[in-house]
């Protein structure tokens, strides 16, 4: 991190969030497999998770739970939705619990809200010290090393008071917590099958605000760096070397320039594959050179099984303190050759009981097993069923 310090998710845990009616931990704590350690793990903690399961599982609902808290403390997004309760449950609260290392110190945060009741409570602790705990419209914050009691008109009903002390604040008393947030605003999310992404601090990762910028170095240098024989550039017009010139009226636009022959071919022209790479690496490559979470649904949309794990490779072996968390389709990835087991969850559902998950790890297979194979043959759950009549 640019400021020197090391962030990282620990684990989450929900309970009565959507469909997951049972509480539900999410560890991001390395087990004690050595596979892949100097690559996929930094300082006790893995570098992403995949998870995998049928469709309607509850998978992006993990990356829901992550997700909402950006968009709670950055956007103008509100508690007041009633489908973050599980509806087959009996309760009419639901909790989610995030857990992250700062520097060797661990904070702890909990949102918990009453549907019913309308009543929404938080909790934060610091190194086992509560510095804020809220219910409904009173709050008590000792952020700052100042304890201070908060009347109804300062916490909103539907806001997280978080929120509000770090945008009065920015926290600038307060290391830890300062240090936190900016790696929580350095975090993206991407829907890949929408091929929007979601940007928690200042970030623009729509392609053409990127290359705008940026330029087209760092796209270029990507395909460079896996042989992909193609640039782009970023321009007006454009010509080949055969002398034929492409121009637009207005405007500039990505051309994708094929090396292996004399080709210039516009964005709208180019293949869809290619199109869906160059507007998922602004997101990609931000996130991995600057610390932060990525969280990438239906990370399989459009993506050859190969480029998938080379994105996944490359990720591991180049990031540091930033995580990539997705949600995938693709059994391919199931490989001790690019994830430990420790990195792959399944996710299963229940009529009634909800979601279910399941850590591969927890089944102790051995690094030199077919993880796929295992998959596939139902050791670790999360095979969705089809009636083949």
């Amino acid at each position: 991190m640019e400021s020197g310090g090391i962030v990282m998710l620990v684990r989450i845990a929900i309970e009565n969030f959507r469909s997951f009616k049972r509480r539900t931990v999410i560890d991001l704590t390395k087990t004690q497999y050595t596979a892949l350690t100097d690559t996929n793990t930094y300082q006790g903690l893995v570098k992403g998770l995949v998870l995998v399961g049928g469709n309607a599982s509850g998978k992006s609902t993990v990356l829901e739970a992550i997700r909402l808290l950006l968009d709670l403390l950055f956007l103008e997004r509100k508690m007041d939705n009633p489908l973050f309760l599980c509806l087959f449950g009996n309760s009419k609260e639901y909790s989610i619990e995030y857990t992250f290392r700062i520097n060797g110190h661990e904070i702890d945060y909990m949102i918990r809200n009453n549907v019913e009741q309308k009543v929404l409570g938080e909790e934060l602790v610091v190194d086992g010290q509560t510095l804020l705990t809220r219910m409904g419209s009173t709050a008590r914050s000792s952020i700052g090393g100042f304890e201070k009691q908060y009347a109804e008109k300062e916490v909103g009903p539907n806001t997280l008071f978080l929120r509000t002390l770090f945008f009065n604040t920015g926290f600038a008393s307060d290391e830890v917590l300062r240090l936190w947030f900016e790696f929580l605003q350095g975090s993206v999310y991407y829907n890949a099958f929408e091929r929007t992404p979601v940007s928690y601090g200042n970030q623009e990762l729509d392609i053409e605000p990127f290359l705008e910028d940026h330029g087209a170095k760092k796209i270029s240098d990507f395909f460079e760096r896996h042989g992909m024989k193609q640039t782009i550039e970023y321009a007006t017009e454009v010509e080949t070397e055969r002398g034929i010139r492409i121009a637009l009226k207005e405007g500039k636009m990505p051309f994708f320039r094929r090396q292996d022959c004399d080709i210039v071919v516009p964005y709208p022209e180019e293949s869809l594959g290619n199109r869906l790479l160059i507007r998922f690496l602004p997101s990609y490559l931000t996130v991995m050179n600057k610390p932060g979470l990525f969280l990438v649904d239906e990370f399989s949309s459009g993506f050859h099984n190969d480029l998938e794990e080379l994105l996944i490779r490359e990720w591991m072996e180049k990031a540091r303190d930033s995580q990539l968390i997705v949600v995938t389709h693709s059994t391919n990835l199931l490989s001790t050759s690019l994830l430990r087991p420790d990195q792959i969850y399944s996710v299963s559902f229940a009529d009634g009981e909800g979601s279910r998950i399941k850590r591969f790890s927890e089944e102790g297979p051995r690094v030199a097993q077919n993880l796929e194979k295992m998959y596939r043959s139902g050791v670790f759950g999360g095979i969705p069923e089809y009636d083949s009549d």
